[in-house]
């Protein structure tokens, strides 16, 4: 019999002048950067956060606390590989996941494919398990007015142990 878990997490960073941000695991070049201990690839700590929730193993900061000099500016696909290797040890795998980021500019349209190409294969599951979705938050506030970007992400695991 298969056994399900469900996790939910949403992350956001503010952003500052710079030559491009990270969403996905994938580069994509703008005149922003995003304020983080890590590499600041917020839909990467959203996915792998809802991971670790879905596994009842509590959030990021307990595995990656931003206090430890040691990981500053880690790779967020090193997060996301993290939170997968958990995964895995527990016997679960990806049934599916869908996310949303909430971002003014740059537009992400062109980047889609690349990031949920990319999540696919840091999840190794198939790319019809992967839904990510980009909007704008129509100029509302901090997130309206460029300053921030904010990340949802809801998976679904699957496990066929009893």
């Amino acid at each position: 019999m298969e056994k399900y878990r469900i996790g939910f997490s949403v992350d956001i960073h503010q952003l500052s002048e710079g030559n491009g941000i990270y969403v996905g695991g994938i580069y994509i070049p703008c005149n922003k950067k995003s304020v983080a201990h890590s590499d600041g690839d917020c839909l990467l700590h959203a996915i792998a956060e809802s991971i670790l929730g879905a596994l009842a193993l509590g959030d990021l900061g307990k595995f990656f606390p931003p206090s430890d000099e040691s990981i500053k500016g880690i790779a967020s696909s090193k997060i996301a590989e993290f939170a997968v290797s958990k995964m895995f040890e527990q016997n679960y795998k990806i049934n599916n996941i869908d996310c949303s980021i909430v971002l003014e500019s740059p537009k992400l349209a062109k980047y889609m494919d690349e990031i949920k190409t990319n999540i696919a294969k840091l999840l190794f599951t198939d790319i019809t398990n992967v839904s990510i979705k980009a909007g704008t938050n129509e100029k509302i506030g901090e997130l309206g007015q460029g300053k921030a970007i904010q990340c949802f992400s809801t998976v679904m695991l699957v496990s066929d142990n009893k």
